[in-house]
């Protein structure tokens, strides 16, 4: 089995998508916790809640993405900063799909949040991975 997984992480490509989906659901427990927590315990809005997870779980997912995912090897101030940038900007327009996802069937249609999180963080989990692929991380 050992032998195996060494084969395997001996493929870039495949080694950088099996550490994508490690931490891609490492932030999804994140948020998915964060946003029970919130909406659950601290009894915050479902926009509220959803908005915190998600600024919890992007943090988390860029320095695992930038460290071990992707290893970006950008050292410059101004490198790092570019990929924060479009990081961020790129979590935000799939954070804004969150919430509306989130508004829509928790809020307007009533299906429970914590089923609905979870197949949100799925179609945002696929758009991050191409956002960072492409514009991001690239080599």
């Amino acid at each position: 089995m050992i032998n195996l997984i060494s084969k395997l992480f001996s493929n870039p490509k495949f080694k950088e998508l099996f550490l994508y989906g490690i931490f891609g659901v490492l932030a999804t427990v994140i948020d998915i916790v964060t946003y029970w927590f919130c909406a659950r315990v601290l009894n915050f809005s479902t926009v509220t809640s959803t908005s915190l997870a998600w600024l919890i779980a992007v943090l988390f997912a860029y320095f695992s993405n930038h460290t071990f995912v992707f290893e970006s090897g950008e050292k410059t101030f101004k490198g790092i900063l570019r990929e924060m940038i479009y990081f961020f900007s790129c979590r935000i327009a799939t954070g804004i799909i969150d919430v509306i996802i989130m508004y829509v069937f928790v809020d307007l249609i009533n299906f429970d949040g914590v089923y609905v999180k979870t197949v949100s963080n799925i179609i945002v989990i696929i758009l991050n991975y191409v956002a960072s692929k492409l514009f991001i991380f690239k080599k």
